[in-house]
């Protein structure tokens, strides 16, 4: 459940992240260039209020390099929608090989058998706490009944 949330704030986070970085290009175009950062850095306040309880939640169910490959995927997930129906880019065989590419980063980093949440919740500490001490106790059973 943590990671549909974490997913879900930070598809909301970088829609805000991606306009912030990229609307000014078309929607303030005669505008300043300090008055597109000023009002991009307005827009990435409100990025920033979803993405960091997001990435909290995140690192009790995700190890760090889980959640920022995870992010990255989120960020060309949302970006490339962008680039071709609102900026209106070019589709070409490169967005292919990307996407293969972050897939691959996807699954392998989350076929890592060491990787471990950041901060695990109290729950899933007491339960490998539980565990290991069970271990415990029965390899010392085991050396008295050797003994």
């Amino acid at each position: 459940m943590k990671i549909f949330l974490t997913v879900f704030m930070l598809i909301c986070s970088n829609a805000f992240q991606t306009y912030a970085w990229y609307g000014h290009l078309s929607t303030m175009k005669g505008k300043c260039w300090f008055l597109a950062a000023v009002v991009s850095w307005g827009i990435a306040f409100f990025e920033y209020m979803i993405m960091v309880p997001a990435n909290r939640v995140g690192s009790e169910a995700m190890s760090l390099s889980q959640l920022k490959i995870l992010q990255e995927a989120i960020t060309l997930s949302v970006f490339v929608p962008y680039a071709i129906f609102i900026a209106r880019q070019r589709v070409g065989w490169n967005y292919l090989w990307a996407g293969l590419c972050v897939a691959a980063a996807i699954f392998f980093i989350f076929h890592d058998p060491a990787a471990k949440p950041m901060n695990p919740d109290a729950e899933d500490a007491v339960a490998v706490q539980s565990v290991d001490e069970t271990l415990a106790n029965e390899t010392a059973v085991k050396d008295e009944a050797v003994k």
